[in-house]
């Protein structure tokens, strides 16, 4: 049992499937209590009862009270994990940014926001943020992916370095491409950059759990990430240039 875990209450939202199923049935099976969050009761349901958590279904962004009621008044773990994909150009629709920033962005803010009172009063909470490689890097053809999960990322680690010193926690999960129904509605571009060293949900569970056992803020599923991401701000004229290469094998491939 890891000892930071262990009888802990822990939220997973976006926890139907996927990762965050993953993520909920690790904790469970670490000696949490877990709350299952997902816009899908049923899936929710389903996962909670696998698991002997609680389902609370609905927006991630409004389910912190009832969550903290259920975990019988407090949150240690709260794991922001719910996430749209947005695909598209600077010309995707209004609502396609809108709703993407609020998903992937203002759901973290929120919830810390409703969190963060209790964690500083006591001196502890950890909060888990999916971000995804493409926080650090980007994805071709998914400008408000690309642009929100950087802000994702940037929310973390302005968490992190605002709070640690009063006991707050925060790990910022950024894996490549993940055999999930977000990968395979990911089309040509995830099939050409992810695909190909897709992982299982359950390897970004194994990642998070030795990054909160080495208390390690960046946690990489992919160890690769490491490399590109370095090479991004080592030199980031080739990277990009790099990149660009990327994109016109798959615009040549539409």
């Amino acid at each position: 049992m890891v000892e930071a875990v262990e009888g802990a209450g822990v939220v997973v939202t976006g926890a139907g499937g996927g990762i965050g199923a993953a993520l909920a049935r690790r904790f469970a099976a670490q000696g949490a209590r877990v709350v299952v969050n997902d816009l899908d009761a049923d899936k929710a349901k389903a996962v909670a009862d696998e698991i002997g958590g609680s389902a609370v279904p609905g927006d991630a962004s409004a389910i912190v009270a009832e969550a903290r009621e259920v975990l019988g008044g407090t949150v240690d773990v709260y794991c922001a994990n719910a996430g749209v994909p947005s695909g598209g150009s600077e010309s995707a629709e209004e609502d396609v940014w809108a709703l993407a920033w609020d998903v992937n962005v203002m759901a973290h803010v929120r919830a810390a926001h409703l969190l963060l009172p209790d964690w500083l009063a006591r001196g502890s909470g950890r909060f888990v943020s999916t971000v995804s490689a493409a926080g650090l890097l980007t994805m071709i053809g998914a400008a408000p992916y690309s642009v929100t999960k950087h802000g994702a990322y940037a929310f973390a680690e302005w968490l992190s370095l605002t709070y640690r010193h009063r006991g707050i926690k925060v790990h910022a999960v950024c894996p490549q491409g993940v055999r999930t129904d977000m990968l395979a509605g990911s089309g040509s571009a995830g099939d050409l950059v992810l695909r190909p060293t897709a992982i299982e949900p359950e390897d970004v569970a194994d990642a998070l759990f030795r990054g909160i056992e080495e208390d390690r803020f960046l946690v990489l599923p992919h160890p690769e990430v490491a490399e590109y991401y370095r090479a991004r701000a080592a030199d980031p004229e080739r990277w990009l240039v790099n990149m660009n290469h990327i994109q016109q094998k798959w615009e040549a491939a539409e």
